[in-house]
């Protein structure tokens, strides 16, 4: 029997910490019939979708479940004999997650689409260090760029955002960190704080905080690897501000 109503939502699954997921999110798992799942996605999530087929088609260090191909062919096939699918990604799916180009195809293929975003781990995993992207007096605005292009090259606009006062998020770069240094080193930015955090707003989260010039030696030193989130500009000092009027008023007190 076909369905009559096949539908696609793509949920962002948010940063990691299961409390971060939206309502929304919530209320799409609970009303699936089939939920495509990935990587970073915290498995707690599925627990709402208590009616639902679970296919994991996440990607792990070069190793693929499914190529993206392949997933856009389940997500038409399984619409059109089972209804709603829900594409569950990690973050917000408009920001670097293919989300849009998925739904698009979707549509082509006359399935009904909806979004849900989630809370993007580009700020999420800062703010839960502390870590403002802005800041009054030290950055009026940010970017979030990926580390690594459809060509696997460094992004351009790394170059271009070095050259400004911007705080840079670059999400996916740890491949490439020496080649951010050096960009930022090219621009007169060797003393600039970085921030690289691992596993951010999870209970595996760990962080290691140097500047353009010391931060490869930071991340030797404590075996930081994927899935990082880098953080360069002004603002990473406010994590430490902070530490240091807790710890004074801790010692001091009223």
């Amino acid at each position: 029997m076909p369905i009559n109503n096949p539908k696609l939502t793509v949920v962002g699954a948010g940063p990691g910490d299961v409390e971060l997921f939206t309502l929304k999110g919530i209320r799409a798992l609970e009303c699936a019939d089939v939920v495509l799942y990935d990587a970073l996605v915290n498995p707690e999530l599925l627990e709402y979708a208590t009616n639902a087929e679970l296919i994991f088609v996440g990607k792990r260090k070069g190793c693929y479940a499914y190529q993206q191909e392949q997933i856009n062919d389940l997500i038409i096939a399984r619409a059109k004999s089972h209804g709603h699918v829900v594409r569950l990604k990690g973050g917000d799916p408009f920001i670097f997650g293919r989300g849009a180009e998925e739904m698009q195809v979707a549509a082509a293929a006359g399935l009904e689409v909806a979004v849900v975003p989630g809370i993007s781990s580009s700020l999420a995993v800062p703010a839960y260090q502390n870590i403002p992207l802005t800041k009054r007096g030290s950055s009026e605005s940010f970017w979030v760029i990926t580390g690594t292009t459809k060509a696997h090259k460094i992004s351009n606009d790394i170059k271009l955002a070095a050259q400004s006062s911007a705080t840079v998020v670059i999400l996916m770069g740890m491949s490439k960190l020496a080649e951010i240094t050096a960009l930022f080193r090219e621009s007169g930015k060797k003393d600039t704080p970085v921030a690289i955090i691992q596993d951010g707003t999870t209970s595996k989260e760990r962080i290691g905080v140097g500047t353009v010039d010391t931060i490869e030696t930071v991340v030797q030193e404590l075996k930081l690897t994927n899935p990082s989130i880098i953080v360069i500009g002004e603002v990473v000092k406010h994590r430490e501000q902070l530490l240091n009027l807790q710890v004074e008023y801790a010692q001091h007190g009223h």
